[in-house]
């Protein structure tokens, strides 16, 4: 900065009350200091209104740059901004991992189909097959075993000499008397079931169950089969009208079945098969499908004797 040269000494007046201020005016003020001018006043309002725009115009660029850094720190979406060396490895890294997930993914899809067209592969036919030949194996595996096979013959052995033990009758035995209708189900062998019908004359079912029992007596042979009157039994009225055809089995005395009014079951008309299909449901006749075939050729053999 240049400095004011002077070529002579400078006096100041302090005693000028010209255009320039003295001393004592700067200290104590002159009178224009304290005059208001609204000139000067818009000049303020301009130069406070120029700081707020400033002010504004600094916030604002404070405001947007905070919300850039928000957005910044937003979770990263399989993108990097990050172009140096050390981005572009946790990409590659990144990207690596995903592959092998959707691989592993895909393979074990893969597997689940292999699986699951191998089993719906099979046919019914195959598997029918292979249940019929395991069934054959079974079998086989059964008859080859020698101790079983002496099992069954010893089994076979007691069962022929049970049913040749057992008296053979073949007919129905009609029963004239309580005595004899005690004697008959006392004083029998203990392993012959006894089937008694108890019946009425005219009363609807009895002819027909009376028809029944002289055939099932002829098919079971070694049952006895015997029939009384519900008078000579001495049964109520009320039993005479209303409970019969009726049947009784005992066995070693003891009463084993009881069923009266039959007809409810069968109706008025019925037929052997339907009485010998009761009787074997209930367990009171062999089920002759299930009895061997050298147990019936014997019995076939002491009916002809």
């Amino acid at each position: 900065m240049d400095r004011l040269k002077l070529d002579g000494p400078v006096t100041v007046n302090f005693y000028d009350t010209g255009p320039m201020a003295t001393l004592d005016d700067k200290l104590l003020g002159e009178k224009t200091h304290y005059y208001c001018s609204s000139s000067e006043d818009e000049e303020d309002n301009s130069n406070s209104s120029d700081n707020e725009k400033s002010q504004d115009h600094i916030g604002g660029q404070m405001i947007k740059s905070s919300a850039q850094l928000s957005q910044s720190a937003a979770p990263w979406e399989g993108t990097s901004t990050n172009t140096g060396p050390k981005g572009v490895i946790k990409d590659w890294q990144r990207f690596k991992q995903l592959e092998a997930e959707k691989a592993a993914e895909k393979e074990q899809e893969r597997l689940a189909l292999f699986k699951k067209l191998s089993l719906t592969c099979r046919s019914a036919l195959d598997e029918e097959k292979e249940k019929q030949k395991e069934e054959e194996d079974d079998e086989e595996l059964f008859l080859e075993d020698a101790f079983l096979q002496q099992y069954m013959q010893k089994r076979m052995a007691e069962m022929i000499a049970h049913s040749a033990s057992l008296p053979v009758f073949g007919k129905v035995v009609p029963i004239k008397d309580c005595i004899q209708l005690l004697s008959e189900i006392e004083d029998e062998n203990k392993g012959v079931t006894v089937i008694i019908h108890v019946y009425e004359e005219n009363v609807e079912g009895c002819e027909a169950m009376h028809g029944c029992i002289m055939c099932l007596s002829q098919q079971y042979p070694r049952v006895k089969f015997c029939q009384v009157s519900s008078r000579v039994a001495g049964l109520s009225e009320q039993f005479q009208v209303s409970g019969v055809p009726a049947l009784l089995v005992y066995k070693a005395g003891q009463l084993i079945g009881n069923f009266i009014r039959m007809t409810d079951e069968f109706g008025d008309d019925f037929f052997a098969s339907d009485v010998e299909s009761f009787l074997v449901q209930h367990g009171l006749l062999p089920d002759q499908s299930c009895v061997p075939q050298i147990i019936k050729s014997r019995e076939d053999d002491d009916d002809s004797d």
